[in-house]
């Protein structure tokens, strides 16, 4: 053991020396948040090139990115172990090739064609968003219907069903969506072309229309066109207020920087949402919306530093990770580092009261957002990484806004004992009826395990709160009764048992729960089965799918960091299998390579996941810090 201490202090040293050489002029760590796919590139050019924003040079980037990324038979993926190919991922990249200029004759699109035939074609793109981006282009045939009308915008709170029963991250992206499914617009570059040309009657448009059907999951399709409009279209006047109902709700949710709630996704649908409905690209909303946008662009160091479009910025999330993880390596509130990323922190305190206050009684701002920008969509997440970072810093100011902090987050507890990451008590049932494929991940914010173990921590090492704390024992109990049957938690946000049986066993640690919990031992010796013979963990993106684990083929510095530290918690001293991937970390955390770069930060089951480039610094430097405090009497 002694001996295993003597190589964490250097590995340590290298860490922090190499994290004080990155942060930013204003404290920030601005590291990148890469998506493993390509969808948010495609969905750029789409946008640049169909409304006319003349960004040659940057569309020629994303382009050559796209080419970067394709596999050797042609197609593309959303994680790098994703078997075959992914047919949505394959067509959004063969449209927006061309889009940006290549001919549909060059030998990557002739591959590029050829695979996705080979994954079965266009009855085959299974993502909502990619069919809204090719009907966009004209390049998929838009639905008859959508099971979400516009005349939802019209429902009042009272109602049974109403807009607000969406989480916040879905009603960004359904309200552009609502109005584009209404106006149909399709404009197509003639020179580009198709994957397939459905002829409207004819057996592949028939196939098409009821692939939207599959993510509708009701049986509205069988219905006559005459019941289904009565179903689901308003009198002419209603629906004039109904549609400007939907793009007041998006200008009214416009950050600074001009994007809708800080997402490119969101803010790409909003711009083709407000050019359907007669926006100039000319126009002050729509100028600074492109102008935000080219800010979420940033350089992937695995494609030649080519520019890959983020889903948002994760300064905030990055910085607040960084300082935590420094201080808990021995950098004091004092060192100016940490001084400097306090500063920066305490400066995007929310002040705001956003959608968030809908169902808090007396709700005072206090959280922190995720991205650089925001300032109306705090989360739990960041709120409580902020405050991990902040609460050690001197004055009065720095108690002052961890108390509003700690207030907020006090007041997100959902009514069944557990966290969510946006708002409270938005997972209505009904809503999770609501006929669109995928609604449990997207249209609701539910309780999580990762998001409710990561606040008991907090609320437990930081704040000093316990189990015998009444709000804090319905955590403990909530987590408790969502334990998998192998004893392991689901991560809707990482990668994803690992992550949540981390998330769920620090957590649990921290308020006191005792380490021979039969479901604790449960959680534990699950880990232990689910080590990789180099010692280390590693779980593939398949699993967020699937919902079930499964390995990946090699292990990662994030997710061992995550599984070691869940074990350094549960455990007085370090077992075997705890000093074989600590081991696995000091061998490799310098190294690079996939262990680094796989993406294990989740967005969306199935189709979506990001690389943070911090991860493969920060877990690491703050495991074997935690591992040095505990066992090695302190640094």
């Amino acid at each position: 053991m002694n001996a295993m201490l003597q190589r964490i202090q250097p590995a340590v040293d290298a860490l922090i020396g190499g994290l004080l050489q990155r942060q930013a002029a204003d404290g920030s760590w601005r590291m990148g948040f890469i998506e493993g796919g390509t969808t948010m590139d495609a969905a750029a050019v789409f946008l640049l090139q169909s409304i006319g924003i003349r960004k040659p040079k940057l569309v020629r980037a994303l382009a050559e990115r796209m080419l970067a990324k394709q596999t050797q038979d042609g197609a593309w993926l959303v994680y790098p172990d994703e078997e075959g190919g992914n047919a949505s991922a394959t067509a959004e990249c063969y449209y927006a090739l061309q889009y940006a200029g290549l001919s549909p004759n060059e030998p990557a699109l002739k591959k590029a064609k050829e695979a996705f035939e080979a994954l079965g074609g266009m009855k085959q793109i299974d993502s909502l968003l990619t069919k809204f981006r090719l009907a966009v282009i004209g390049r998929y045939p838009w639905p008859r219907w959508f099971p979400v009308p516009l005349s939802i915008m019209m429902l009042p709170p009272s109602s049974p069903i109403h807009f607000f029963q969406f989480s916040g991250y879905a009603r960004v992206h359904m309200a552009p969506m609502m109005l584009l499914a209404d106006r149909k617009p399709g404009s197509k570059f003639p020179q580009v072309q198709s994957l397939t040309e459905p002829v409207r009657g004819g057996n592949e448009f028939k196939r098409l229309m009821r692939s939207w059907h599959a993510h509708f999951r009701l049986p509205i399709q069988d219905l006559s066109e005459q019941r289904r409009k009565g179903l689901l279209s308003l009198p002419a006047k209603l629906h004039d207020q109904a549609a400007g109902r939907a793009e007041r709700y998006m200008l009214d949710r416009i950050e600074p920087d001009g994007t809708l709630h800080g997402y490119s996704s969101s803010t790409l649908m909003m711009l083709h949402a407000l050019h359907a409905r007669g926006y100039s690209m000319q126009h002050p909303v729509m100028e600074k919306a492109v102008r935000g946008l080219e800010t979420l662009f940033f350089p992937d160091r695995l494609t030649a530093a080519l520019p890959s479009m983020q889903i948002t910025t994760s300064a905030l999330w990055d910085t607040a990770l960084t300082s935590h993880a420094l201080q808990a390596a021995g950098l004091t509130g004092e060192h100016p580092a940490v001084a400097k990323a306090g500063r920066y922190l305490l400066d995007r305190q929310h002040t705001a009261l956003g959608d968030w206050k809908r169902n808090v009684k007396r709700p005072v701002a206090g959280g922190w957002g995720f991205s650089d920008v925001n300032t109306i969509n705090p989360d739990v997440d960041d709120t409580t990484a902020a405050m991990r970072a902040v609460r050690g810093l001197p004055g009065s100011s720095v108690r002052q806004a961890v108390d509003r902090g700690l207030q907020w987050l006090l007041a997100m507890q959902n009514s069944d004992g557990g966290w969510a990451a946006f708002e409270r008590n938005v997972d209505s049932r009904i809503i999770r009826w609501v006929p669109l494929d995928g609604a449990e991940d997207a249209a609701t914010d539910p309780s999580t395990p990762d998001l409710t173990g990561r606040t008991l921590e907090y609320l437990g090492r930081s704040a000093g709160l316990t189990s015998d704390h009444a709000y804090i024992r319905r955590g403990a109990d909530w987590l408790y009764d969502r334990q998998e049957k192998d004893g392991s938690w689901y991560g809707r946000w990482g990668v994803c048992y690992i992550y949540g049986t981390w998330a769920a066993l620090t957590g649990l640690a921290a308020v006191g729960e005792p380490a021979d919990h039969p479901q604790i031992r449960k959680a534990v010796d699950w880990l232990f089965r689910v080590q990789q013979p180099d010692g280390g963990f590693g779980e593939s993106c398949a699993s967020d799918r699937v919902k079930r684990y499964l390995p990946l083929s090699y292990s990662t510095l994030s997710q061992t960091a995550w599984a070691l530290d869940a074990l350094i918690a549960v455990h007085d001293r370090p077992l075997p299998a705890m000093e074989r991937a600590c081991d696995y970390l000091l061998t490799h955390v310098q190294r690079g390579g996939p262990a680094a770069d796989y993406p294990t930060g989740a967005g969306l089951p199935g189709c979506l996941y990001m690389r943070y480039d911090s991860y493969a610094i920060v877990w690491p430097l703050l495991v074997l810090a935690n591992y040095r405090a505990k066992y090695g009497g302190g640094h």
